[in-house]
């Protein structure tokens, strides 16, 4: 059983997807960050940097106690390494190698990069900051760029087989119109987006927590949670 303490985010449907692609039982605590339940001590104790999403495997491979994991690109990994599948084995180390770099690339790039362009052009409550739209929307779609061309040359991200690192890709590509991106004028990425949306199991990891999603507008307060001082005064 793996307990999800998670919200309808891209980050949080990478790791439902995944746990819905392998099949395995789950629960969902839902994490509201709109109101800060990501500042609960409870869960500051498995999520100590107040991200959604964490889980808590409470089957591990030692058969010891729970184990509690946070950070996305650390879940994906634990689950698939667990689960020997949706990640080459280390010893394939070409493939392996393929799989972390894609994967890394999206959590150190296109993920991050995405989530300011969705900031700056849609989040902030009727504040215009031209150089941070231009600045994000531009390095966004030059990700989506990379990306294209990267799937230009293989059917998958992160190589020839389905694995975490298009898992990881995908819920940020969802989202591609927030960012100022049409997936038209990228038209691998639109082939494999499309592909994978068709895939029962990322279907299912959609279904997370659906009747929150985009449920409220930000609030003056949630901004300050999500993005102001509340961050800073816990």
């Amino acid at each position: 059983m793996i307990t999800q303490y998670t919200w309808p985010t891209p980050n949080g449907h990478k790791v439902s997807i995944l746990i819905s692609e392998l099949g395995l039982d789950t629960e969902i605590v839902p994490v509201d960050i709109n109101i800060g339940e990501q500042f609960n001590p409870a869960f500051l104790e498995i999520s100590p940097n107040n991200r959604i999403p964490a889980i808590i495997d409470h089957d591990p491979v030692d058969r010891g106690s729970p184990v509690s994991v946070f950070e996305t690109g650390a879940i994906l990994l634990y689950l698939a390494e667990k689960e020997g599948r949706l990640l080459p084995q280390p010893s394939e180390i070409r493939a392996y190698k393929l799989v972390i770099e894609w994967l890394m690339w999206q959590m150190g790039g296109l993920g991050p990069m995405a989530g300011q362009a969705h900031h700056f052009r849609q989040a902030m409550g009727g504040v215009e900051v031209p150089y941070g739209v231009e600045r994000y929307s531009n390095e966004v779609r030059r990700l989506y760029g990379v990306m294209n061309r990267r799937l230009a040359e293989t059917e998958w991200v992160g190589g020839d087989q389905y694995t975490v690192a298009d898992i990881a890709c995908w819920p940020w590509a969802r989202l591609s119109r927030r960012q100022g991106v049409d997936k038209a004028d990228f038209p691998h990425v639109k082939r494999w987006f499309d592909g994978m949306a068709a895939r029962p199991g990322v279907q299912k990891g959609m279904e997370l927590l659906s009747d929150k999603r985009g449920s409220k507008e930000l609030t003056d307060r949630s901004r300050e949670l999500l993005f102001g001082r509340g961050q800073l005064e816990r």
